[in-house]
């Protein structure tokens, strides 16, 4: 399936650090990852590329099934998705509102997107 399509389903971008996501044909909302628009319940879903930039919205520390503490974050991406995944860097640095990138769609291991920060946090000089 190439980006673009309308049948909703969501195969590997060409590009390995492409993040797709689904609008829906009826109501425009953009979805990530859905079989059925959650805003109207339509299936006319047209895959769509994403820029890859947004802003956490949420972010947490995990110390479970891992051998340290890593992120999991909660962004919103510019395009009006919200997708789970991790953003590079300190764990506890990473705060809700800080600008982000994507780095990479889809981690080895997690297979979640991974982001960078945009602006380094400053946080501490304030």
């Amino acid at each position: 399936m190439t980006v673009g399509s309308t049948t909703g389903l969501l195969d590997a971008p060409a590009e390995p650090n492409t993040l797709v996501f689904q609008r829906c044909g009826w109501c425009a909302s953009a979805m990530y990852h859905r079989l059925l628009c959650p805003v109207c319940g339509g299936s006319d879903l047209r895959t769509e590329r994403s820029g890859g930039t947004g802003t956490v919205r949420h972010a947490t520390v995990v110390n479970r099934n891992t051998p340290g503490a890593r992120n999991v974050s909660l962004v919103e991406l510019a395009e009006g998705f919200v997708v789970r995944g991790r953003v590079m860097g300190p764990a506890a640095g990473i705060h809700s509102g800080d600008r982000v990138r994507l780095a990479t769609a889809k981690d080895p291991v997690r297979g979640e997107p991974v982001f960078q920060l945009l602006d380094e946090p400053y946080r501490a000089w304030i």
